[in-house]
């Protein structure tokens, strides 16, 4: 019998049972007792079941260690065979183990290639393809359990399957992450598949509500607004939000490298999203990160020698063990008496589940990855109980995590990460409100015939930006170009808040369509939601050091927008005794700074631009 397919195995389920007397009248049902396995694969996903004595040992399953130094696949293992393997490594964490909820080894193969122990043949054994998949019927039979029938589009139809322990939902949830299924309108018990899934109704409906009730929702709970309703938009696919013309206009990968092998013989390109290889523009080449970042958010101090770091790191262990064991500890007597502790475990609970699930590192049930994503930000509400947990805290750290790749190492560059954001969590919002009115200075000076626009259509408070100044662009950006973004931003070059420079470029770009069109209320904050991963990293990054650079060249600058950027002996101050102001300083500078930027960033004198300089101005102290 040949192994099952390689690929990552996302469903798995023992005691499916093929009946092979089903149908006949024998006086005994003859049972095969089988696993039914659902498995992503490069291209294709497919449902593989086999009999039992064909699949794989799960003993022999080893799975990805928290120290590993590369991304793979997750697979959860007990922990008594975790704790007590050979090749567990022998540190101060070992003395942890009673708080570790989860345990991994490093898998032999990263990609999460299944394997199995092959001996026979077997006549039951099938395999398809989800693009073959007609339909599912499925049904209840008098004994408790439920089966399905596959019916594929050449209308044969396979063994029915009995789900002898009950749950076939979860394969059906599993399915619908790949495929649409919709209810067949002659039979209740089947299950048709469709080509493509339709949108929410709540994206029709979204902005029915007049500005006004919007905006008063805001101002009562603005971050379940922002991350609610202001987010809607951007929750579905995104290729179902873009014209088709924007669709034509670029090659699927696989045809584009279709073209480069055809073009250079033996060329080999490789199509799938893997963090280890990326061309480099900006920012660092992602093996440096996990080094880098530390140094980035102030973990780890620069002048630090590699005994100091070691050293800091073990005390770091221990503080963060200490104060997870302290809510791992709470009896759920003692958490019925504790209503913040309560309320913070299910808003955490809540927001894990639905954070970057399309992530290899997050996705699928019970995800490893996940399950330190709770125990962080569980453990940072011990550490900052008076903050605890707001919503969009977990948006800061799951880039965090999955470029440390270690629980206690993700922790405290997470805690280093939120206390630059830590005002902007807090219950009077004062860092949110700061911000914005930074922003509205910049703005004002670089085009106050926009700002006035945006006044006039009740939005001057640029609320629509708010998202974006919450959790650092993480919702507007791929992933991958987020890891990017906040390395340049956490250099604090070309200038200090350069975050909101990058704002005032992207409100720049939008600034024509916006006004040509006559854009109210509603439809600016449509607009700007539904610019969520269309926006071009690069350009952006050139087009708000270009306005940094404008800034800095401006010979008044007003003082509120010099101590903004951290900019000095850029503008002559005021004479308090003329009755000058800022306005005044205003009018040295063009009507609008946007009209003499070009988004070319390379200065004058022919250095790199600020950016790449940013990346690379800091180097890790050698030891």
């Amino acid at each position: 019998m040949a192994a099952p397919p390689s690929g990552k195995v996302v469903y798995e389920q023992e005691g499916v049972f093929i009946h092979s007397s089903c149908g006949k009248n024998d006086d005994q049902d003859n049972l095969i007792a089988g696993i039914l396995r659902v498995i992503e694969k490069e291209n294709e996903v497919v449902v593989d079941w086999r009999p039992l004595d064909e699949t794989l040992d799960t003993s022999n399953i080893l799975c990805a260690g928290k120290d590993s130094s590369s991304v793979v696949e997750w697979t959860q293992t007990p922990k008594e065979k975790c704790s007590r393997g050979a090749d567990r490594p022998s540190s101060y964490e070992a003395e942890w183990d009673m708080v570790t909820t989860v345990s991994f080894k490093k898998k032999p193969h990263s990609n999460g290639d299944a394997t199995t122990h092959a001996n026979r043949e077997s006549k039951w054994s099938f395999l398809f393809s989800l693009t073959d998949l007609k339909s599912i019927k499925q049904n209840k039979e008098g004994m408790g359990w439920s089966y399905l029938v596959f019916c594929l589009k050449d209308d044969v139809k396979l063994p029915a399957l009995h789900f002898h322990h009950g749950d076939s939902k979860s394969l059906i949830k599993c399915l619908e992450k790949h495929v649409a299924l919709n209810e067949s309108p002659h039979d209740e018990r089947v299950l048709l598949v469709k080509t493509q899934k339709s949108l929410s109704q709540s994206f029709e409906n979204l902005f029915d509500e007049p500005s006004y009730g919007l905006l008063q929702k805001w101002k009562k709970d603005p971050y379940v607004v922002t991350m609610g309703k202001f987010s809607k938009v951007t929750n579905y696919i995104v290729g179902t939000l873009r014209s088709s013309d924007q669709s034509n206009q670029r090659r699927p990968p696989s045809e584009m490298a279709d073209f480069f092998n055809d073009t250079i013989p033996g060329l080999k390109i490789n199509q799938q999203e893997e963090p280890g290889f990326e061309v480099i523009t900006r920012g660092l080449c992602h093996t440096l990160r996990k080094e880098a970042w530390k140094f980035l958010l102030g973990y780890f101090p620069w002048n630090s020698t590699k005994e100091e770091r070691a050293n800091l790191q073990k005390r770091k262990t221990d503080e963060y063990f200490r104060m997870k064991l302290q809510w791992k500890s709470v009896s759920e007597e003692q958490e019925k008496r504790n209503s913040r502790l309560r309320d913070y475990r299910s808003l955490i609970e809540k927001d894990v589940n639905r954070t970057d699930r399309t992530n290899k590192f997050y996705e699928g049930e019970d995800n490893p990855g996940l399950i330190l994503l709770h125990d962080i930000l569980m453990t940072y509400c011990m550490y900052d109980f008076d903050l605890g947990y707001v919503q969009g805290m977990s948006d800061l750290l799951s880039p965090v995590l999955y470029v440390m790749e270690n629980e206690v190492d993700a922790f405290w560059c997470f805690v280093s990460y939120m206390d630059q954001m830590h005002q902007n969590f807090e219950e009077q919002m004062q860092g949110m409100k700061t911000q914005l009115i930074q922003l509205s200075h910049l703005l004002r000076l670089l085009d106050s015939g926009f700002c006035s626009y945006l006044e006039s259509q009740d939005s001057g408070y640029l609320y629509f930006c708010f998202r974006w100044l919450l959790i650092r662009f993480k919702r507007e950006f791929s992933f991958q170009d987020i890891l990017r973004l906040w390395e340049v931003m956490w250099t604090e070059l070309p200038c200090q808040n350069f975050h909101l420079l990058l704002c005032c470029a992207i409100l720049e770009s939008e600034k024509q369509q916006i006004m040509d069109k006559h854009y109210g209320f509603n439809e600016i904050l449509k607009h700007i939601n539904e610019l969520s991963m269309k926006i071009d990293v690069e350009y952006i990054l050139c087009k708000a050091e270009a306005i940094s650079m404008q800034m800095m060249n401006c010979k008044e600058l007003p003082q509120t927008v010099s101590e903004i950027l951290g900019i000095e002996n850029s503008l002559v101050t005021p004479d308090s005794d003329t009755g000058e102001d800022e306005s005044a300083a205003e009018l040295s500078c063009p009507t609008s700074l946007y009209q003499s930027i070009s988004t070319p960033v390379i200065a004058a004198n022919g250095t790199r631009d600020g950016a790449q300089q940013a990346a690379e101005t800091q180097s890790l102290a050698p030891a």
